[in-house]
């Protein structure tokens, strides 16, 4: 999707007049620990605040863990409508992963449950696991997700103790490497389509591979050609809004 520069907040296009209550795209590099709803909420407040109203629409495209850093689609305004169209762009992720265990959670929110050999694994196996995986693929989601499940989440049923049944889903790698540092740390890259779980498709490998493997660090390097190096940081979305933002409407309005 195409955007004019002026409706557009980055590292490299910075309005002087931003027009929040037309629509904008901010691009935030989500910190780690913070929810994706975390940075929406921050973002709201300060825009609420510079601009005198009680509310004012934000949504992210996309969901990022706590644990995952990287690009975070924020849109305001009119915008937000635009949000399912952001949602389907593909996107690209680099990150870490532990192969030898896995956890609940398929990844290091949740403690290993699980310890599996290593020794058997060599490079011709990793490259004809990851080579399986790539291209149009089924895949089931953590338990440990926000899909719902007779109306309720995945993960509040997996806390209760109950073990809701997860369907597969098409999905698409277009590009998926892994680079091996040690017998258990392993690095990679992976470009794929909307509703793609990089903890299953982790989770996945280490099945193939005879052993077990869980996410350890995830980073969104891209969304489409919303790269993370333009992305700015929470800290500084806000500082541009409480120093930018020119009231366009009378304290107490609703925007739209």
């Amino acid at each position: 999707m195409h955007f004019p520069d002026d409706r557009i907040l980055s590292r490299s296009s910075r309005p002087a007049l931003p027009a929040f209550q037309e629509g904008m795209v901010l691009l935030v590099d989500k910190p780690l620990e913070w929810t994706s709803f975390d940075v929406v909420n921050k973002i709201r407040y300060a825009l609420s605040r510079a601009l005198g109203v009680k509310k004012i629409k934000v949504g992210h495209a996309g969901t990022l863990d706590p644990l995952a850093t990287g690009v975070l689609l924020l849109c305001t305004g009119k915008y937000t409508r635009l949000i399912d169209n952001l949602q389907a762009i593909d996107k690209a992720y680099s990150g870490t992963f532990y192969m030898g265990a896995t956890t609940p959670s398929y990844d290091a929110e949740s403690e290993p449950d699980q310890f599996f050999e290593t020794g058997h694994i060599t490079r011709e196996m990793v490259a004809a696991a990851v080579h399986d995986l790539t291209g149009d693929i089924s895949q089931k989601p953590p338990v440990y997700s926000a899909i719902k499940i007779g109306g309720k989440s995945a993960y509040t049923l997996a806390r209760r103790g109950k073990d809701p049944e997860m369907e597969a889903r098409p999905v698409t790698i277009h590009e998926f490497r892994v680079w091996q540092d040690d017998e258990h740390r392993y690095r990679f890259f992976t470009r794929c389509s909307k509703g793609t779980y990089i903890r299953s498709l982790v989770y996945d490998l280490g099945r193939l591979l005879g052993s077990g493997a869980y996410l350890t660090s995830l980073r969104r390097d891209a969304i489409g050609t919303f790269m993370v190096e333009d992305c700015l940081t929470v800290e500084e979305v806000c500082a541009y809004i409480s120093t930018h933002v020119i009231l366009h409407s009378q304290p107490g309005d609703k925007l739209s």
